[in-house]
């Protein structure tokens, strides 16, 4: 099988084919850890380090795995890899363990991750499988820090509230509040308001999207002195 070029595998994790906005993978943590930008840092962590590990070890031992047991074998790799990071999480962030609970081992569940390994890593050669993790993970990230920042901006007011659960005493005073607490707005801390972020997020993609679209339609009718009747605005 040939290997994809690598800018497309970027843009394809980052944009185009974006775990979360489009192929709308991932949704349980992505909505039930979002409501802190903390929280959402350290599970966006997590998960890439899952997909980059899983996807180079997929990749590795795929030409030594029968093809009817290879789902299992992916499985477990990943739950390997899982269990390792949060050995890690347990005694190095051990506040941040706690909060995150159920979602870090719920992370082998994750079908962001098994999909890559089936769908990419088990076909392709080790360093594009890692660089595939990586940028699927990363576009995963961003969403799900995003989504956070939003959450607790909106909620708390506030920005990095608890960073150093994540990145130690030297980041005891990173939080800030933007908005006083009279301007916060409980909705966005609970279920409903993690879907309508992520609806708002969608939305701005997709707005992005045909903006794109019809600038590259009325520039190609430009070139050859075609009328055009879509706007571009």
């Amino acid at each position: 099988m040939s290997e994809p070029r690598l800018s497309e595998l970027a843009l394809d994790g980052l944009w185009k084919n974006n775990p979360a906005l489009v192929q709308v993978l991932g949704l349980c943590p992505l909505l039930a850890i979002s409501n802190t930008m903390v929280n959402a840092i350290g599970l966006a962590v997590a998960t890439l380090v899952t997909l980059v590990v899983s996807n180079g070890v997929v990749s590795l031992i795929r030409d030594w795995v029968r093809p009817e047991v290879r789902l299992p074998v992916y499985v477990m790799v990943i739950a390997s890899v899982v269990t390792i990071i949060e050995l890690i999480m347990n005694a190095h962030f051990h506040s941040l363990y706690n909060t995150l609970g159920i979602f870090i081992p719920l992370i082998v569940t994750n079908c962001i991750i098994i999909a890559r390994a089936e769908g990419f890593a088990s076909r392709h050669a080790f360093g594009f499988s890692v660089f595939d993790g990586f940028v699927m993970g990363a576009g995963f990230g961003l969403v799900l820090i995003t989504l956070g920042g939003m959450r607790e901006l909106i909620g708390f007011g506030t920005l990095l509230a608890g960073a150093e659960q994540l990145f130690g005493p030297m980041a005891v005073d990173w939080g800030v509040r933007l908005l006083p607490e009279q301007m916060t707005f409980l909705l966005a801390l609970m279920p409903p308001g993690a879907f309508i972020g992520l609806g708002l997020l969608v939305a701005f993609k997709q707005a992005v999207d045909q903006r794109t679209a019809r600038r590259a339609r009325a520039a190609q009718a430009a070139r050859s002195g075609e009328p055009t009747a879509d706007p571009v605005g």
